[in-house]
């Protein structure tokens, strides 16, 4: 009985301890140095809250820090787009977006990496066992720290030939340049049950056409992707992946520049963040912040300037924030603030990535906001 209690009060005590080892949202490092490295610029930013280990998507590589900033390892090797990422609670792993397509960021890339090899378009789920990454340099292809999943709905929709406006044979449904935000939440409208990987098309700045007013969400189901999930190999990519999504969304923003740069979901407010590069398009406020309220189920409804789909599921945009005055269903912000990185960390605060471009290379700077929601101004930055 005696060795039960000891057992019992050795828990107890070792929950305490380690409860109070992980600091609360509001008391998190101000600000977090990613460190300066020869990659593209930071793309998104993720937190293991457990681990204490923070994430940073470089476009071709992968870094890993405490929350000191001292580095634990980099993943490299990667001539595709690696994106927005987030880290999965419920397996341990993180999860990125990775493109390959040969448009102008495509070949951007390879020319950054020095590579002359000819890239199949496609569209993948990156998913890194986080724990493996020990060490800087890890190869993407040979470590064994990486797995894919190919998405063919996305690929599918960048090679798609519609009826727009410019023409009948116009390139990429809904203007689709692939996908770049990416997060883990519940099915729209609901604040519980199970949790889905949301991603975000990247969609093509264009002022000539208006199918390409929406931002474009679908949602995966990945209980099940053991079945797809295989190692990357650039010189022969593989197309494992389910066919189709569990649903299309749509939410009226204007056209923005690539689209959803960074999505975040925040389980607490059951809020979808979405930052974006604004868009150029006069007839809309072009908001560089938009916020889906999780609460409101989606609605069926005609897609505005889609002439090639009669109807979608529209989600609704919290209404808070500036309203477009031209677009009154539409609100949002200006901060400019979360593009190259958004990470919800509790509490209504969060992380958002900055990046600065030298001789030496690329960095990131973590800073620390809590979301407002006020009428001129989303996040203020904690000093």
């Amino acid at each position: 009985m005696k060795k039960l209690i000891v057992l019992m009060l050795t828990l107890v005590m070792g929950s305490v301890s380690l409860m109070a080892q992980t600091p609360a949202p509001k008391d998190m490092p101000r600000s977090i140095y990613g460190g300066m490295w020869r990659a593209g610029h930071v793309q998104g930013i993720a937190l293991d809250s457990e681990r204490k280990y923070v994430y940073y998507s470089f476009t071709t590589m992968l870094v890993k820090t405490d929350l000191q900033g001292r580095v634990i390892g980099t993943v490299t090797g990667l001539l595709g787009h690696l994106g927005c990422i987030d880290f999965n609670e419920e397996d341990g792993r993180l999860y990125g977006s990775l493109e390959y397509k040969n448009d102008a960021i495509g070949k951007g890339i390879m020319r950054q990496e020095k590579s002359d090899k000819t890239l199949q378009d496609g569209f993948y789920v990156a998913i890194f066992d986080v724990e493996k990454i020990t060490r800087e340099g890890m190869s993407a292809e040979k470590d064994g720290i990486m797995t894919t999943v190919f998405l063919p709905t996305i690929l599918a929709d960048y090679k798609a030939l519609v009826p727009t406006a410019k023409g009948a044979n116009t390139p990429h449904r809904f203007g689709c340049s692939g996908f770049d935000g990416l997060t883990f939440g519940p099915e729209f409208g609901k604040s519980e049950g199970r949790k889905l990987l949301t991603i975000a098309y990247g969609i093509y700045r264009d002022k000539e056409r208006s199918d390409n007013d929406y931002q474009v969400l679908l949602q995966y189901d990945t209980r099940h992707w053991a079945k797809y999930e295989a190692p990357l190999s650039q010189d022969n990519m593989h197309r494992n992946g389910p066919a189709k999504p569990e649903s299309y969304y749509f939410v009226y923003t204007g056209n923005t520049t690539y689209g959803v740069q960074n999505l975040e979901y925040d389980a607490e407010s059951n809020l979808w963040f979405m930052a974006v590069y604004k868009g150029k398009k006069e007839q809309f406020a072009n908001f560089s912040t938009f916020v889906v309220d999780g609460s409101k189920a989606p609605r069926k409804e005609w897609l505005q300037g889609v002439e090639y789909l009669k109807k979608g599921k529209v989600l609704s945009l919290l209404e808070r924030g500036v309203r477009d005055a031209q677009n009154p269903e539409i609100y949002g912000w200006r901060d400019d603030i979360g593009a190259k990185g958004l990470c919800a960390i509790g509490d209504g605060y969060f992380y958002a990535a900055y990046g600065t471009k030298s001789k030496q290379g690329q960095d990131c700077d973590v800073r620390l906001y809590r979301f407002v929601g006020g009428e001129k101004q989303g996040f203020e930055r904690v000093e």
